[in-house]
């Protein structure tokens, strides 16, 4: 099927603005041309498509069938890149601070918190990218939210949580069949995340559970994931005690034994050594870190 190549976006502009006014003297005057080039433009695009758009009046013009099917489609896709750019890079050039890092994190600790900064800073606009995995700076986010050990060669970390690792599962679940001791694992369906260095089969050996074979179960990239699966009834998450909370606060979630092991990492607010923040980064830092140490 032989397919029409995208006309130039300022012969569509051209189009759409002439198409309104039924003018090419009017339409010049909001795009800022001439209006022989503004004549000329819907030419290229007429001979480009094969096809007239507008029909030369006595007095004036008006569109051809083609025009009339032509302009909704036209106007549809430069409202649509108008909204694009006006979200992405904000009204008056409005700088967002760029944050990424863990989808866990976020939807668990930060987002309820969230609104407290907005409502402080009503000026400093958000845009949290999430990761599942580790990536090195490249310059475009101005933080980062990282589990880890604290230590990573050229940036600088603060650090955000105080994590233990506690098995949580559903109330259903544990009604169904009690979870008195960790050996009790071995009837039930484990789920996993990947990437993190301290899993199930770390927490059995430190309790004393090496019986239960930690091998089997569901495995997920995100603790988003598990944390889902878990409250679903479907298996026994190992969750880092600083994003189930609010989750064991409600009830959505339980934590069926009294073994709490402390992790080795937890959550960091990271950024590149030697760079400084701009003033709406920093405020969001400054805030970030109070926040967490007001929650310890």
């Amino acid at each position: 099927m032989n397919q029409k190549t995208l006309p130039p976006l300022n012969w569509l502009r051209a189009f759409e603005v002439s198409a309104r006014y039924l003018n090419f003297t009017h339409a010049a005057e909001e795009l800022c041309l001439t209006q022989g080039a503004v004549s000329q433009q819907i030419r290229q695009l007429e001979s480009h498509l094969g096809v007239a758009l507008f029909k030369r009046l006595p007095r004036g013009l008006g569109l051809t069938e083609e025009g009339q099917s032509y302009l909704p489609v036209v106007q549809d896709a430069i409202s649509r890149l108008a909204v694009g750019t006006n979200e992405i890079f904000g009204h008056n050039q409005r700088r967002p601070v760029k944050v990424r890092g863990s989808l866990s994190f976020l939807q668990y600790w930060l987002a309820p918190r969230l609104a407290d900064f907005c409502q402080e800073h009503p000026l400093i606009d958000i845009r949290f990218i999430s990761n599942l995995w580790v990536k090195e700076p490249d310059g475009e986010d101005d933080l980062e939210i990282r589990w880890g050990a604290g230590s990573w060669p050229g940036l600088v970390s603060q650090r955000l949580t105080w994590d233990v690792l506690q098995p949580v599962c559903s109330p259903a679940l544990l009604a169904a069949a009690p979870l008195q001791h960790p050996c009790d694992l071995a009837r039930h369906a484990l789920l996993h995340v990947l990437g993190y260095e301290e899993g199930w089969g770390y927490w059995l050996k430190r309790v004393g559970a090496d019986a239960v074979d930690y091998s089997r179960g569901l495995q997920f990239d995100t603790m988003v994931s598990t944390l889902r699966m878990a409250e679903l009834g479907q298996g026994v998450a190992l969750a880092r005690s600083s994003i189930v909370e609010d989750l064991l606060a409600s009830g959505a979630l339980v934590a069926p034994f009294s073994q709490r092991i402390e992790a080795s990492e937890s959550f960091y607010l990271v950024r590149a050594q030697g760079e400084t923040l701009s003033t709406e980064a920093a405020a969001f830092s400054t805030w970030l870190v109070a926040q967490a140490h007001r929650h310890f």
